[in-house]
């Protein structure tokens, strides 16, 4: 079920999560880098040399990935060469790019919690 945290609460998970991923990698990541380690570890094989069309497509996994944490995707299965393939089974609402940059967000926190690497103050809230 897609519940929304308020703004203040969303921004200062996400700050903590940001901080803890940047520390572990040693890098400053952003959303778009952040999709990229999860869809690296969605796909299970480690982390490699990916051409542009992988980094896309890893991107993509993760994009499905979370927003099926609310439903919207459900994993199809695995191809031959163990790339996942997620199947669209509920319309997103019409967003602005500030909306759906938000509901990745969210959508990320609950990710890494679920995966127990995330823990905030408002872990107990939700």
């Amino acid at each position: 079920m897609l519940h929304l945290r308020n703004i203040e609460e969303l921004k200062k998970d996400w700050d903590l999560l940001l901080d803890k991923i940047n520390d572990h990698f040693d890098a400053e990541v952003d959303l778009q880098g952040l999709l990229f380690l999860i869809g690296i570890q969605e796909l299970g094989q480690g982390t490699r040399k990916f051409a542009k069309h992988e980094k896309q497509d890893l991107m993509h996994i993760a994009t499905c990935k979370l927003l099926s944490l609310y439903g919207f995707y459900n994993l199809e299965g695995v191809d031959i060469e163990g790339w996942p393939h997620w199947k669209l089974v509920q319309q997103l609402p019409r967003m602005n790019l500030g909306e759906q940059d938000y509901l990745l967000k969210q959508s990320a926190i609950e990710y890494f919690r679920e995966q127990g690497l995330f823990v905030s103050e408002s872990s107990d809230n939700h």
